[in-house]
């Protein structure tokens, strides 16, 4: 399987299957991801909850941002690496949007960046498009948004809620952004939304009609214990396996059984 590029994102249907993506914190689950076959590696500002153990993903910084990235880097040799801009590192000015994502991708090693927020984010994705900065979009439940939407709530239910996000994708394909996460919204409108824009949109919690899904790695192994989204899908008991695995070796310390012969230099 060939290295997938930003040029090489696109729509599902026809021969095209749906793009794979999972977020990615480290060198090692970067690693495990690429080999598995997923497309996209998603270098999240979740980590501030299930990393950092935040309660929301607004203290994360563009120094952690860089410092995971470059490990999710060194992970992979074939999926696209896509970082976040953090809360406070491009809402200021389309200038502060570019340092941060210049820092992202000749410190990080991305190709692409990804930033929250529709309409007034417009000129700012623009702004990097033209200083050679690929942007993917987000849009519907925007974590960084979280006090201003009042929780962690679904987006879009309402018509008018519904047509300004189909405006506000638009808005962003003509400004340059290259694909679109679209998080938490409604099946129908993930399906209009998709189907109105030309770049690849993927869905976490929006329904099987956009171009490909996302998931958290830790929800998708079943390692993060505290707040599980409705939308996720766990694949493993990550967190009993890892219990049982540190459990054992426990065990086997305090019996004596660890280390054996075989562990041990003559």
């Amino acid at each position: 399987m060939s290295a997938l590029t930003v040029d090489g994102l696109h729509k599902s249907g026809g021969d095209r299957e749906p793009l794979v993506a999972v977020t990615a914190y480290d060198y090692t689950f970067a690693r495990l991801a690429d080999e598995a076959g997923v497309d996209i590696l998603l270098v999240g500002d979740s980590l501030g909850m299930v990393v950092q153990g935040e309660a929301t993903t607004l203290p994360v910084t563009l120094d952690h941002m860089v410092y995971h990235t470059r490990c999710v880097s060194r992970g992979r040799s074939r999926a696209l690496v896509v970082a976040d801009l953090p809360f406070r590192a491009y809402k200021a000015s389309p200038a502060q949007a570019l340092d941060s994502a210049a820092r992202l991708m000749a410190e990080g090693g991305c190709e692409m960046v990804k930033l929250e927020g529709g309409r007034p984010m417009v000129e700012t994705v623009a702004f990097l498009q033209e200083r050679d900065i690929p942007v993917m979009g987000h849009l519907g439940l925007t974590p960084q948004s979280v006090h201003q939407l009042g929780g962690y709530r679904v987006q879009g239910r309402s018509p008018d809620q519904a047509a300004a996000l189909v405006e506000e994708a638009m808005d962003l394909e003509r400004a340059g952004a290259r694909a679109l996460v679209l998080e938490a919204v409604p099946r129908e409108v993930a399906r209009r939304v998709t189907e109105s824009v030309d770049i690849p949109v993927i869905g976490i919690g929006a329904g099987p009609d956009c171009d490909g899904q996302v998931l958290v790695l830790q929800d998708a192994l079943g390692l993060f214990e505290g707040l599980q989204p409705r939308f996720a899908k766990r694949y493993m008991d990550g967190a009993g396996a890892v219990r049982d695995a540190l459990g054992g070796f426990c065990r086997e310390v305090r019996s004596g059984a660890f280390p054996a012969d075989e562990h041990s230099f003559e």
